[in-house]
């Protein structure tokens, strides 16, 4: 039996002896486990009040590398519903449910998503690239598409009504509310979009992570990482990314909030780029940072390459 597994048993038990001996609550909550803090901020526009949120990779973090702890399986235990990205986006999430022996319903959000294959040309294809996080030939990221994100809401309403019926009405409203302030922001990003040059449209970022954006708004992201941040470019990789930023010319290049700046910065001096700024990819910020929710997120993605593109 595994350390993790060992000790999220003996948590488990010692939170049902609690539990056992607290006062009755006036009103069960939804208890709600959310893998990183994407889906969480999701689920708050949709549950409101009536859930009891846990996020396992909070604000900041980086769930291609993270490990679970202990408490992460006590949560999953106890928990009704577990929301995750899927796509094999979480390599930790299989362990965690066998730790956690949860009878949860596993949500996987990118259900009713059309995949987008990984770009291989846009990171190079070194030996490795997925080493330690297989994501196969599938990128994980779709909720960099608003229309995507319509469909993870639409995928939490649902999981939500069938955990809690009587909360049913409260979610399918929270869910159209929501629905209808991330269609405008779709609009927001694409008008933001179409002010851009098309032929500066090239940016470079840190890891492969936006390819759902590029599709769905029509930029084009090269990087010299691949879809997970634990992918290392090999040399033979940034040289060829950059020829490729000197044929293609691109406008601007970005560090991410979850990546080592270093390799960013040397691709930046050998193509006399200025970096442009920090995107969010993988995760908010935290409540004080300026990407603390999901909206937030996409918007200052957009505003830093905007800014970028017409500075450089």
């Amino acid at each position: 039996m595994s350390l993790l597994k060992r000790r999220a048993r003996l948590l488990i038990a010692a939170a049902s002896v609690m539990a056992a001996t607290a006062l009755p609550a006036m009103a069960a909550e939804l208890k709600v486990v959310a893998s990183f803090s994407i889906i969480a901020d999701l689920a708050r526009h949709v549950g409101g009040e009536r859930v009891d949120l846990t996020t396992m990779v909070g604000p900041d973090g980086d769930a291609h590398v993270y490990e679970p702890k202990p408490t992460d399986a006590v949560a999953m235990a106890g928990a009704d519903v577990v929301l995750v990205n899927g796509l094999h986006f979480e390599g930790f999430l299989q362990r965690l449910v066998e730790a956690s022996a949860t009878k949860a319903a596993i949500v996987e959000l990118t259900k009713g998503v059309t995949p987008l294959a990984m770009q291989e040309e846009a990171h190079g294809a070194g030996e490795g690239a997925h080493t330690g996080h297989d994501h196969g030939d599938i990128d994980p990221h779709a909720f960099q598409s608003v229309p995507n994100v319509t469909i993870y809401v639409k995928n939490i309403a649902d999981a939500f009504c069938a955990a809690d019926a009587e909360g049913c009405a409260t979610y399918t409203q929270n869910a159209e509310r929501y629905t209808t302030e991330l269609k405008a922001l779709d609009a927001e990003l694409r008008a933001a979009v179409e002010k851009i040059p098309a032929e500066r449209r090239t940016v470079i970022t840190s890891h492969d992570a936006f390819g759902y954006f590029a599709h769905e708004y029509g930029l084009t992201f090269l990087a010299p990482e691949g879809i997970s941040t634990e992918a290392e470019a090999s040399a033979a990789d940034v040289a060829a990314l950059i020829t490729q930023v000197r044929e293609d010319k691109a406008s601007a290049i970005f560090v991410e909030t979850i990546s080592n700046p270093r390799l960013i910065e040397q691709i930046a001096s050998e193509t006399n780029l200025k970096v442009g700024g920090s995107l969010y990819s993988d995760a908010l910020s935290g409540v004080d940072g300026p990407a603390s929710t999901y909206v937030d997120m996409m918007r200052h993605n957009m505003a830093t390459l905007s800014g970028a593109i017409a500075t450089n």
